[in-house]
């Protein structure tokens, strides 16, 4: 892997008794985008410092390139200035009284000056600001800022560039169209590089593989694919996308495990655990939105107890008459009123399941 990290913590003061990040191991291969995803104070942004040496690691290593830059066992740190990695800030930070060019070649005055200016142009090139070079950074968008200050940070050639909620800043909708261009800008330069949001739409947008982060522990590392339909953890699973949980029963059935809902029997599902994984098969299942499908015809009925307008779908929570809760995409043109009773029934492609929980371990989870 060109950027590791292996169980690193840090911790914010000798009497800190929580760590920010708790023994966090991952990997990005050259080339790769990772991005770390949680919930604010979950220790994301902590991590993301640690890497760039902005943070010492209490205990871990990191690495880039094969080469050593914190090993907490030996009291190595390398300084931020000797990492050769590139960062963007939240606020883009960019020099109000340069112009775009100067902008971007602010940290490139140890070049010849023919390399320098053939250095910026292509970083204006890339980022598709060529013809704003002369300009000032006020007289741009807020979008085409965060396409300077990313040049910039591209510039010097970085092994490796690090990203803090670039976005924050910006309109909603203009966050995931700057997540795919900036992955785009990314692939091109062929730049490892590792970001920070809470956003899950700029994750997927951005991200060949995505951390989850929650109280300081990286819960699950994988594609986008991998942590919605097998999160490693309850916590993944709330965390990513719509879901709720509801009780549910393997047993085994003729042609194999089959899982019984309260909204009906999910039959020949794939990837189900054998009766025995759990003690008499009791568990708890994962149902996102898209496994509950509308279906007039189903003899299974749900009441509306709220809908949220979605575009072409609403997002439908619904309650079934034996109490428990599930949601449902449903197309926009099927627009039922509040506490209508309306037919549902599964369609789950992958069985995801917990450990029942009850009320004394959801107390202990908090």
């Amino acid at each position: 892997m060109f950027l590791q990290v292996d169980a690193v913590t840090v911790r914010y003061g000798k009497r800190d008794s929580r760590a920010a990040v708790e023994a966090a191991s991952f990997g990005l291969a050259a080339g790769e985008i990772g991005v770390l995803i949680g919930p604010s104070g979950c220790g994301k942004t902590s991590l993301l410092r640690a890497v760039a040496g902005l943070e010492r690691c209490s205990a871990g290593r990191i690495s880039v390139g094969g080469h050593l830059l914190d090993d907490a066992a030996t009291g190595l740190h390398l300084p931020p200035e000797e990492r050769r990695i590139g960062m963007v800030f939240q606020d883009y930070a960019l020099f109000p009284h340069l112009s775009v060019a100067h902008n971007i070649g602010f940290g490139l005055a140890h070049l010849p000056r023919a390399e320098r200016l053939a250095r910026v142009q292509a970083m204006l090139d890339l980022v598709g600001l060529a013809h704003a070079a002369k300009r000032a950074p006020h007289q741009l968008s807020g979008g085409q800022q965060q396409r300077i200050a990313l040049a910039r940070a591209l510039a010097p050639q970085p092994r490796l560039l690090l990203l803090d909620e670039p976005f924050s800043s910006l309109d909603v909708d203009l966050r995931e169209h700057l997540a795919q261009e900036l992955r785009a800008i990314l692939k091109a330069s062929g730049t490892t590089a590792l970001f920070v949001t809470h956003d899950q739409m700029e994750a997927f947008a951005l991200g060949d593989v995505i951390g989850v982060m929650n109280a300081g522990r990286l819960e699950q590392w994988g594609d986008a694919y991998t942590l919605y339909h097998r999160p490693a953890s309850r916590f993944v699973a709330r965390f990513i996308g719509h879901g709720v949980f509801t009780p549910a029963e393997i047993v085994a059935c003729a042609h194999g495990p089959c899982v019984h809902t309260p909204f009906g029997e999910l039959d020949d599902p794939a990837e189900c655990p054998l009766p025995s994984a759990y003690p008499s098969g009791q568990c708890d299942l994962l149902l996102r939105a898209d496994d509950v499908v509308h279906d007039d015809a189903s003899p299974v009925k749900a009441r509306i107890e709220r809908k949220a307008f979605r575009g072409s779908e609403f997002l439908y929570t619904l309650r079934l008459a034996t109490g428990e809760q599930v949601l449902a995409h449903v197309p926009s043109h099927h627009d039922h009123a509040l506490g209508e009773w309306i037919g549902i029934r599964p369609a789950v492609d992958h069985v995801v399941t917990f450990p029942r929980e009850t009320p004394e371990t959801h107390a202990a989870r908090g």
